[in-house]
């Protein structure tokens, strides 16, 4: 017999060895009605089937998409008795590792990820995943995939926010009481050494992973009833890094609004240099806000940094109409002036009228017809005054208030008289309106006038608060989301 023929008996007795060690790995348990191994059958009438993920890396976080991409090796882990390794010398092993035609017949749960957007099992020369059988029947299906979440994400405190993903792992045909979902007691989380103490660092977020300890209970329905099913709750958190932020966009438009308040002592007579400090400032806020809002994931609400830049910009631009209210003061004070001194000039006094309060009149004078027109006259002029002259005879006449009649008061009058009080009290409101008005424009626009000063307290404070404001509500919300 020569060398070839001694090679194939060596190599027909190995393969049959080979297969009968692999036949005997899928040997049946002892069941006492006979019946053969049906991979349709869950193992038992409740099933515990644990869940342990090794986070390899994350590939990427799309904003836009709201996706998280992660580089994982999943393992799921049951028992079935009625599969066992057969017990046999050549099992060297504490597992015997099935091929793929042998995973067609073993049952095999049907893992459900309810944020699942893509799955892709990675390969290189083959596909990476393996099932093992164990001494004591337990089963451990490893699968090294490419996994995509959905994350519902909320861009509202941006970059503040805190967005928190969970990813559930579960059955989608048994319920709650036929398939029990947990993660492993042991090693449920692992990272490569390089990854940190459970948290990797991206260039815009710092992801953190935490897993619930207990079973968590998700509904699935059909249309007319709802199932309760468990499942294995993996808590992913993004926490954006803010540092960038306040390089490239607080700090910035901070500095903005600082040198917004250096026209306040500015000489306001010098009109381009402050008004092109006050235009250049607002148009640097306009772009940084339109750069923001382009570049920024989109949101149905303001968003945080927006609220920021817009406050911002309002800012200068009421230091902007302070400016404004400056010059129409200065405006409107040189012409005051001018108006002042026309009308002092071409002011002439009214001559002084003197009511005697006596008059001398004799017993016998005679009224000639004009001296008895002008008394008539001057006798209705002071009876509309509420004066009286008395016709009696005497050395002297003394002019006597009369008493007014109420019976004699017609209606009209009246009516008249309490239109009178109303329009006097109309222009003594208008005239003291624009008193006020004169006031104020002189002292803010003149050449001694301080709103520029007080502009200059005032400006600075109100920011101040409104700074404290806004980092106090919007850090204290951001807290409250990592909770």
């Amino acid at each position: 017999m020569n060398a070839v023929s001694l090679f194939s008996v060596f190599f027909y007795l190995s393969s049959a060895l080979w297969i009968n060690a692999v036949a005997g790995a899928l040997t049946h348990g002892p069941q006492s009605d006979g019946k053969s191994y049906d991979k349709n059958v869950k193992p038992a009438s409740q099933t515990d089937v644990s869940v342990s993920l090794y986070i390899n890396r994350i590939s990427g976080v799309d904003e836009n998409k709201e996706e998280i991409s992660i580089d994982v090796f999943l393992q799921v882990i049951w028992e079935d008795n009625r599969l066992a390794p057969v017990e046999d010398s050549s099992l060297t092993k504490q597992y015997v590792e099935l091929t793929l035609a042998e995973r067609d017949t073993v049952w095999v749960p049907d893992l459900y990820i309810r944020q699942l957007r893509e799955m892709k099992v990675m390969s290189l020369l083959e596909e990476l995943s393996s099932l093992r059988l164990y001494k004591n029947s337990t089963l451990v299906l490893s699968i090294g995939a490419t996994i995509i979440f959905k994350c519902d994400m909320d861009f509202v405190l941006y970059p503040l926010d805190v967005q928190r993903c969970p990813v559930d792992f579960s059955s989608y045909k048994y319920s709650v009481k036929e398939m029990r979902f947990r993660w492993r007691n042991d090693n449920a989380l692992t990272f490569p050494k390089d990854f940190g103490d459970g948290f990797f660092r991206l260039p815009k977020y710092v992801v953190s992973f935490f897993t619930e300890p207990e079973p968590q209970i998700i509904h699935y329905g059909d249309g007319k009833t709802i199932h309760n099913h468990s499942s294995a709750r993996l808590e992913i958190t993004l926490s954006r890094e803010v540092k960038s932020y306040l390089l490239e966009n607080y700090l910035p438009s901070t500095l903005f609004v600082s040198m917004s308040w250096g026209s306040f002592v500015v000489v306001p007579e010098i009109v381009p240099g402050r008004m092109v400090l006050l235009v250049t400032t607002l148009l640097s806020l306009i772009t940084m806000f339109d750069t923001v809002r382009n570049n920024s994931p989109d949101a149905l609400e303001l968003k945080c940094l927006e609220v920021w830049l817009i406050s911002c910009t309002l800012f200068v631009f009421f230091a902007l109409m302070e400016y404004f209210i400056v010059l129409f003061g200065i405006r409107y004070d040189k012409h005051w002036r001018v108006v002042a001194k026309q009308s002092h000039a071409t002011h002439v006094a009214p001559p002084a009228v003197q009511l005697q309060s006596t008059l001398s009149l004799g017993p016998n004078t005679v009224e000639t017809p004009m001296n008895s027109t002008h008394s008539r006259e001057r006798e209705n002029g002071l009876e509309s005054a509420g004066l009286k002259i008395p016709s009696g005879g005497g050395a002297t006449n003394k002019i006597q208030p009369q008493e007014a009649d109420p019976s004699r008061i017609s209606p009209l009058s009246r009516s008249g008289s309490f239109q009178n009080a109303q329009q006097v009290t109309s222009v003594m409101t208008r005239r003291r309106f624009r008193n006020v008005a004169d006031v104020a424009l002189m002292y803010a626009g003149s050449q001694r006038g301080r709103l520029d000063q007080i502009s200059l307290i005032i400006f600075p404070l109100s920011f101040l608060i409104f700074t404290i404001a806004y980092w106090t509500m919007y850090i204290s919300e951001s807290n409250r989301k990592k909770l």
